[in-house]
C-alpha cells in the first residue's frame, strides 16, 4: 500500500523542477544565484501554504551538498535541534547542517532566542518558514541574521505542469491511461488559490473518482466531489471561520465563540485567530469597555509567549470575554462618516488658529474650568458636523452626561 503523500513523492528535486517563484528559482532567480555561488545563509521563507517553502530548502541543501533536516515548530523542541547536533556531531565541519524549521512562529520568543547560538556558531545554518509576515512572529535578532524571501501563490499554468506530473505518476504506478483535459487542470489550478499541494490532493481523488477503465478522463464533476465545485476552490474555509467568529462575538453567543476558536485553534490558525479577536475588540465592543482592547492584546501577548497548546486558554479567555462584554460600534462609524468627507476632499480649509507656526487666536484648554473652552476645531466646511453618536451602553452614556454638563448642552 502507497504511504507516501502523492505532493512528497513528486516533489522536484532540483531549481528546474520547481514551479512558481521564478524570482527566486528562474534562470536570474536570486536565490539561484547565490546557491550556484557557493553561498547558502541563514534564511526565513515567507509566502501562503503550498508554494514550495519545503520543497526549496531540501534543493537548496541537495545543491549546496549539506545535511538536511526538517523539523515543524508545532511539534518540535530546542531538545530535537539538540539530538540532531549531537547525532550528526562526527559530520560537523564538513558540508554542515542545513536545518528547516517549517512554521517558526510556533516557536516562542525564548526558544527562538536560543536558535541564535546555534546560528551565530555556525553549527547549523537555518531556513524558516512561515505563513506569516515574519516582522509580526519572527525575533528580530533572527530576522537581522537572516535573508527575507518571499514566496508568491504558484500561477495556475505553472500549477498544471505538478498536475500533469502528478498524474503521470499516478498512471506508472497503477498502470493506467487516465487523462486530464487541460481545461479542467487549469479550472482546478486557479481554484487553490496558488496551493500546489492542495491541487495535488485534489487531482488524486479526482483520479481515483474517474475509475481505471481505459482512458478515463477526469472531469469537472470528478473533481468538485472533493470541493465546493471546480471555479469555487478559493472559498477559503480559513475566512469562512474567522467571519463566523466575529459574527457569534458581535452577537454576544459565548458557545458559539468558543466553538470557533475551537475549531480555528485545530486547523492551526492562530495568529489569524489573535489578529481577528484584536480588531473585534476595538470594532465590536469599542467604547461600550474600552479595557477589552488592552485585555484582549494581553491575552494575545501571553499566548505568543507559550505557544501551543497552553495559548489556547489566554486565547478563549479572550474571546469569551469580548462574547460577553457590551457592544458598540460607534467609533467604526464615526471613522466611516469621517472617512467619507476625507474621500470627498472636504475639510480643506482648517481654521487659522490651529496652523503652525504661530498658532495665531488658539486658546489653550488646560487653562480653562474643567479643561474646556468653546473653539472650532473642524476645518469651516464642515463646521457642525457630527460623526460620533455615543452608543447607548453605560460608558458611552456616562461620558456623553459628563461632557452635556461641561459643555453646557440639553
Amino acid at each position: 500500500m502507497q504511504t507516501t503523500p502523492l505532493a512528497d513523492a513528486i516533489r522536484p528535486q532540483n531549481m528546474d523542477e520547481i514551479v512558481g517563484q521564478k524570482h527566486l528559482f528562474g534562470q536570474n532567480g536570486v536565490l539561484r544565484r547565490m546557491v550556484s555561488m557557493g553561498r547558502v545563509s541563514n534564511m526565513i521563507f515567507y509566502g501562503p501554504p503550498g508554494t514550495g517553502k519545503t520543497t526549496a530548502a531540501s534543493v537548496i541543501a541537495t545543491a549546496s551538498g549539506m545535511e538536511f533536516y526538517k523539523l515543524n515548530a508545532t511539534t518540535a523542541s530546542l531538545q530535537d535541534v539538540k539530538d540532531i547536533l549531537s547525532q550528526t556531531h562526527g559530520m560537523f565541519g564538513s558540508n554542515g547542517i542545513l536545518l528547516y524549521l517549517d512554521e517558526i512562529q510556533y516557536f516562542n520568543r525564548k526558544q527562538q532566542q536560543s536558535l541564535l547560538e546555534y546560528m551565530e556558531d555556525g553549527r547549523i545554518v537555518l531556513i524558516a518558514s512561515t505563513t506569516e509576515n515574519p516582522h509580526f512572529y519572527v525575533y528580530n535578532a533572527i530576522i537581522s541574521r537572516s535573508s527575507l524571501f518571499e514566496f508568491k501563490p504558484v500561477a495556475a499554468s505553472e500549477c498544471l505542469v505538478m498536475l500533469n506530473r502528478a498524474l503521470d505518476y499516478l498512471n506508472e504506478r497503477g498502470g493506467t491511461s487516465t487523462i486530464l483535459p487541460e481545461d479542467v487542470g487549469i479550472a482546478l489550478a486557479e481554484g487553490v488559490g496558488g496551493d500546489v499541494r492542495r491541487a495535488i490532493g485534489l487531482l488524486e481523488n479526482a483520479y481515483f473518482a474517474a475509475g481505471f477503465d481505459e482512458g478515463a478522463v477526469i472531469t469537472k464533476e470528478c473533481v468538485s466531489a472533493f470541493d465546493s465545485g471546480v471555479g469555487n476552490f478559493n472559498d477559503d474555509v480559513h475566512y469562512d471561520l474567522l467571519g463566523c467568529l466575529q459574527k457569534s462575538i458581535r452577537g454576544s453567543d459565548p458557545d458559539a465563540t468558543a466553538f470557533y476558536v475551537a475549531k480555528m485553534l485545530a486547523t492551526g490558525d492562530m495568529f489569524p485567530l489573535m489578529r481577528r479577536l484584536q480588531v473585534i475588540a476595538s470594532e465590536d465592543v469599542g467604547l461600550a469597555y474600552p479595557q477589552a482592547a488592552a485585555i484582549v492584546r494581553a491575552c494575545c501577548e501571553s499566548a505568543r509567549e507559550l505557544g501551543m497548546p497552553e495559548a489556547r486558554i489566554p486565547l478563549i479567555n479572550a474571546a469569551l470575554l469580548l462574547a460577553t462584554a457590551p457592544k458598540s460600534n460607534s467609533a467604526y462609524l464615526a471613522l466611516a462618516a469621517a472617512d467619507e468627507d476625507v474621500q470627498a476632499g472636504r475639510g480643506q480649509d482648517i481654521p487659522v488658529h490651529l496652523q503652525s507656526p504661530l498658532f495665531k487666536g488658539y486658546v489653550y484648554p488646560h487653562d480653562y474650568p474643567n479643561h474646556y473652552v468653546d473653539q472650532q476645531y473642524l476645518p469651516h466646511d464642515l463646521k457642525g458636523k457630527t460623526y460620533y453618536v455615543p452608543g447607548t451602553n453605560k460608558t458611552e452614556q456616562a461620558a456623553d452626561a459628563y461632557w452635556k454638563s461641561i459643555k453646557k448642552k440639553p
